[in-house]
């Protein structure tokens, strides 16, 4: 079962977003907070698997949330789920430590596939969200050097795959091998492109 704590301020939200988690066999919602302090309290209490997190709410925001969570268990996994899909917004969120971003108008499937898939280990994102990361990467990146020459042919397979989105379990599928060989030539990419996280990886991929 992957623990699931609810933090938005608003009721309504809250409760589609219950409904939906409770009708699949796999996720619990153990707790729902409708501000930041509270979800920090829950979070250490109660010690969720994913954290989906709203960002603007009364008092502690979700961003100072985000970061203080993951201060106290490293291991937590924060999704945001916000309206607001603005750089403003974003860039803070990840910079505090969230793995995945979505908007509140994504499709109920992809809310549900992005809990499990951060759970999981990777990142779900808004498909605009993450077209504008990509874009803003290429841009950043154009002209730096690069050090693909010292990657193997395999590590270019995996990262082409974390590029497109997939997950490791994707990525064993496609290449015909275990999911710990992908978290290992995961590992290994990181350290090799000097990315701190899949997010970051698949940014260094689409950087040219």
């Amino acid at each position: 079962m992957i623990r699931v704590l609810l933090v938005d301020d608003q009721h309504l939200i809250r409760a589609g977003l219950r409904m939906l988690c409770d009708a699949q066999p796999d996720l619990d919602v153990v707790g729902e907070a409708d501000n930041g302090r509270d979800a920090i309290a829950l979070a250490a209490r109660l010690r969720p698997d994913v954290v989906v997190m709203d960002l603007r709410m009364p008092g502690v925001d979700g961003i100072t949330a985000t970061s203080r969570i993951l201060a106290d268990r490293p291991a937590t996994r924060i999704m945001v789920l916000t309206t607001y899909g603005d750089d403003d917004h974003l860039y803070p969120a990840l910079t505090a430590g969230a793995c995945g971003f979505l908007l509140k108008d994504a499709p109920p499937a992809d809310l549900l596939d992005g809990i499990r898939r951060a759970a999981a280990g990777d990142s779900p994102f808004s498909p605009e969200i993450l077209r504008r990361l990509v874009e803003r990467a290429v841009h950043a990146r154009a002209g730096a050097p690069r050090r693909a020459a010292e990657l193997t042919a395999r590590e270019r397979d995996v990262l082409d795959l974390v590029a497109d989105g997939l997950s490791n379990t994707e990525i064993a599928d496609r290449l015909h091998i275990g999911v710990t060989t992908v978290k290992t030539h995961i590992t290994s990419l990181m350290t090799k492109t000097g990315s701190p996280n899949r997010v970051r990886l698949a940014l260094w991929a689409r950087g040219g």
